[in-house]
This record gives C-alpha cells, sequence and structure tokens, in this order.
C-alpha cells in the first residue's frame, strides 16, 4: 500500500495539486487496504493521513500504515483541519466521488487558505495495471465463480424461477468463499434473454428456451465476470447460428488483445465479424471492460476508446447479440492482457449446453 500512495504521491506536481483528497470507496481500499464505509485519505508528497469514524479506529490504527485519524464528526471536517495546519495551497479532489455536502463543506473551509481542484479518475488510471497480488486475487475470484456456476447448472431443470437460480449461484459463491456477488447477477428466460441487463424474476424456465447467466464474485475484494447461455432442450437453427455468430465475434476479439493495441480496435473486432452475420445492429453495448476492486474500471472496450491496452490489464470481453422475441446470446470472459496477447482466466467451457 506504501508503494501504491508513492506512486500516486509522485504525480501531485503533475496534477499541479499540493495534495489530493481520496474519496472513492475502492481508491481509498487500494491505497489504503481500508475495506470498512466511511474512510478517506489525504495524501501528500510525503506524508499521507487517513480518517475514520470509531466503529473502524481500532482495525485502522492495527492496520493501515500511514497517520490515522479518528473523527467522531464528517470526515471532511477533520481533513479540513489537517489542512489547516499545513501549507498546502492547492488540493484536489475526486470529482467523480465527492458528494455534494462534502464539497460545500471543504468550500467552507476554503477560507483557510487553500484553494480546490476537481480531478478526473487519476487513481484509477494507476489501478488499471495490476500487481501480481491483485492478479492472484481476480484468478481465485473467477475461479469461485465459474464452480458456483458448474454447480448450480447441475441442479437447472425447467419448471426453475429465474429468481431462484439467482439465489443459488449466489449461496454457492459465498459457500467457495466470496464475500458477495460481484453484482446483481443476471439471470434471463427465454424472450427475456435479449434484455441484456435483466432482473431475475418469478418467470419459471420453461421448454426450448434459451438461458442467459451473467454473474460475478468479489472474494477478497476483487471482482470476476462471466456470461455463459444455455438452452432447454434442442435449439433450433436459428438460434444455433447466433450462438455461433456471437462466439466467433468473441473469440475473434480475445485475438485482437495484446499489449499495445487499443480498446476500440479490440471492440472492432468482435463487430465486424456480427456485422458479417447482419447482427450488428443487435449488439447493444460495448464488448468488454476492465475491473478489480470494482466490476466496472477502466478501460471501456468500446467503439471510441483509444487507450492502449497494457500487459496486466484485466479486462472482460462480452459480445452479445440480442433478438427482440427470441432472445440474446452474450459469451464474456475474464482476461489478462499479456505482451504478445491475452490469458483466459475464466476456465467455463464455451460449448452450447442443452438442459
Amino acid at each position: 500500500m506504501e508503494q501504491r500512495r508513492q506512486d500516486a504521491a509522485a504525480r501531485l506536481e503533475e496534477w499541479k495539486i499540493d495534495a489530493l483528497l481520496v474519496s472513492s470507496p475502492a481508491n481509498v481500499r487500494y491505497l489504503s487496504g481500508y475495506s470498512g464505509s466511511n474512510g478517506v485519505i489525504l495524501l501528500a508528497a510525503n506524508e499521507a493521513h487517513f480518517f475514520t469514524d470509531p466503529r473502524y479506529g481500532l482495525e485502522a490504527s492495527q492496520n493501515i500504515t500511514c497517520k490515522v485519524h479518528v473523527a467522531k464528526g464528517p470526515l471532511i471536517k477533520a481533513a479540513a483541519a489537517i489542512l489547516q495546519s499545513k501549507r498546502w495551497k492547492k488540493i484536489g479532489f475526486e470529482s467523480a466521488s465527492l458528494r455534494v455536502e462534502e464539497y460545500n463543506a471543504l468550500k467552507d473551509a476554503v477560507s483557510l487558505g487553500f484553494s480546490l481542484h476537481p480531478l478526473g479518475r487519476v487513481i484509477e488510471q494507476q489501478r488499471m495495471v495490476k500487481s501480481a497480488d491483485e492478479i492472484d486475487r481476480i484468478r481465485k475470484s473467477v475461479l469461485a465463480n465459474s464452480e458456483a456456476y458448474s454447480r448450480t447448472l447441475k441442479r437447472i431443470k425447467p419448471g426453475a424461477k429465474e429468481n431462484d437460480i439467482a439465489a443459488e449461484l449466489e449461496f454457492q459463491m459465498r459457500m467457495l468463499g466470496a464475500e458477495k456477488p460481484a453484482f446483481e447477477t443476471i439471470v434471463a428466460a427465454g424472450a427475456r434473454s435479449a434484455l441484456p441487463h435483466a432482473h431475475p424474476t418469478g418467470h419459471r424456465l420453461q421448454e426450448n428456451e434459451l438461458l442467459l447467466i451473467d454473474m460475478g464474485a468479489s472474494l477478497d475484494g476483487y471482482a470476476s465476470d462471466m456470461t455463459r447461455v444455455c438452452y432447454t432442450g434442442a435449439p433450433p437453427k436459428r438460434v444455433r447460428d447466433l450462438y455461433r455468430a456471437v462466439l466467433e465475434a468473441q473469440l475473434a476479439a480475445l485475438n485482437a488483445v495484446r499489449a499495445g493495441v487499443t480498446a476500440g480496435k479490440v471492440d472492432a473486432a468482435a463487430r465486424d465479424v456480427l456485422k458479417q452475420h447482419k447482427l450488428d445492429r443487435a449488439f447493444l453495448h460495448s464488448t468488454g471492460h476492465g475491473l478489480g476492486l470494482e466490476i466496472h474500471e477502466p478501460p471501456r472496450i468500446a467503439r471510441k476508446d483509444k487507450t492502449r491496452l497494457r500487459t496486466g490489464m484485466v479486462i472482460t470481453i462480452e459480445p452479445g447479440a440480442y433478438i427482440d422475441g427470441l432472445g440474446g446470446v452474450r459469451i464474456e470472459d475474464t482476461i489478462l492482457v499479456t505482451e504478445s496477447g491475452c490469458e483466459v482466466l475464466t476456465p467455463t467451457p464455451k460449448e452450447f449446453v442443452s438442459i
């Protein structure tokens, strides 16, 4: 954690600030290891201050290596008090995560002699390339997620409710060590599978229906993400063709991944295949996204994203095609970017399964 803080502090001059107030929970965890619900960090060139409330005081003092402050009131006011005692003039803050009331509390303290400067997702940019430890944690999350899917798939039969399938998936994740799902599990059957982010309902799985499952585990703080599609019964040709087209697009995108390639080029590889199958208009979202402490992190694997992939980035590849009245197919893996290509971390097979 100290090295991460040093790396961020080394860029303060580049950002034209004297100190940075970090309020995003994921960024606070990244820089301190703190996983509680109320914490902020004030980061300067040669020092760092962590603020929390009495609920987490003992835990923070035992585990966090920078100066710990336990505040009985708003953390922002406690941070402002430290700012008053320093000679820092330009204070950066995370404009994407600082609440309005927190910003106003800081603004009220401007008379103390400093100015406020909104910054973009600068810590998220630092988080894009994962350390060996982070990659190991993501691997474990991916394996738990895939095993939870495997265990649940054996129990799914026509008549099962979407809600019950989602509950079983999440139960199995926890049994395998996950703290929680990385996001709300998506289970969509039949025509509802054409809704890319469908919420599970009481709909019962019928014979001759598509079943789309998009799931992720959060294990030791790190996310995984996978989507698989199966069919109850023998899939008709139209459904088989749809699945083959999406799988071809996913494999093309995987083949395009390597260090130095832009995220947009990977997205284009998937879109080009779907266009050949006249399914380009049925692809309703981007090809993927980064993940780690959060389920959605930079970079976006999207049309206009010019981010160049780097060794150590962990991203998803998840093209899909959605046809109203028929259903949708999405195939998603979590992958690690390497110098010469990628390593697919998701072990779950991608054959079209009938249940």
